[in-house]
């Protein structure tokens, strides 16, 4: 991530807040969606490497203070102005990973919630793909990736792609209740809720915005393999600390 800017975009952006105002997200200076402490801060931040299903993930950030505080304000508050800070290192982990696996090997992405997809009206985390270089580096039809949709098309979502999927085939059942789940309870209610589509054959690399439990994305592992597909990587923007 860059955290020293050049002068004129200071100015700019002193400008641009004259008209359009916005608060830093993390500490709510004026002015800024993400303030030059606070995008130092979000620069020290420690990644996260972790194995889940037996694959390696790699996440960007840990789960929790600033980082927890701005993929909330992007998830619930629609603050698409903090994609590109958040989206930096989360892109540049996802391109590595597509460097090191076979030209062919496909993109996807755990399904978010209905609930949340329908409130948002966007995908966090093919917003964050974006800003983060992956459509840039290489165009996401020749990345030949493919959103993991729940059963039918999201309504107002964006897909990455079409073919491939990773569906929903049941509802993961009473998922608002899931922290109060023990962890047998959740691995219960998350397995066979998601079925993998197109994938025999092929390397895949799994992408999601967090991951707590990992009992979602070992899910995902669990589908594609049962599908003939290989999981290679995992990716996340931020994971808990476990």
């Amino acid at each position: 991530m860059t955290t020293s800017d050049p002068p004129w975009q200071d100015a700019l952006l002193a400008v641009l807040g004259l008209f359009l105002p916005v608060a830093c997200a993390g500490c709510g200076q004026a002015d800024r969606a993400l303030c030059r402490a606070c995008r130092w801060s979000l620069a020290a931040e420690p990644g996260r490497v972790r194995l889940v299903a037996g694959v390696r993930l790699d996440a960007a950030f840990e789960y929790g203070g600033l980082v927890r505080t701005l993929l909330l304000e992007l998830k619930l508050r629609g603050r698409v102005d903090l994609a590109r800070p958040l989206g930096t290192r989360f892109g540049a982990l996802v391109r590595a990973a597509l460097a090191e696996a076979p030209a062919d090997a496909l993109l996807l992405r755990v399904p978010p919630s209905p609930q949340g997809a329908r409130r948002r009206g966007f995908d966090p985390v093919v917003l964050l793909l974006a800003r983060g270089g992956v459509r840039r580096s290489r165009p996401l039809r020749r990345l030949r990736a493919r959103a993991l949709r729940e059963g039918r098309a999201l309504r107002g979502g964006r897909s990455l792609g079409g073919g491939r999927s990773l569906r929903r085939t049941r509802p993961p059942g009473s998922v608002h209740g899931q922290k109060e789940r023990s962890g047998v309870e959740r691995v219960a209610a998350t397995v066979g809720t998601l079925r993998a589509v197109g994938v025999t054959g092929r390397d895949v690399i799994v992408v999601d915005d967090v991951v707590t439990t990992g009992v979602t994305m070992a899910e995902a592992v669990r589908a594609v393999r049962a599908a003939g597909g290989r999981v290679v990587r995992c990716v996340a923007v931020a994971s808990v600390d476990d």
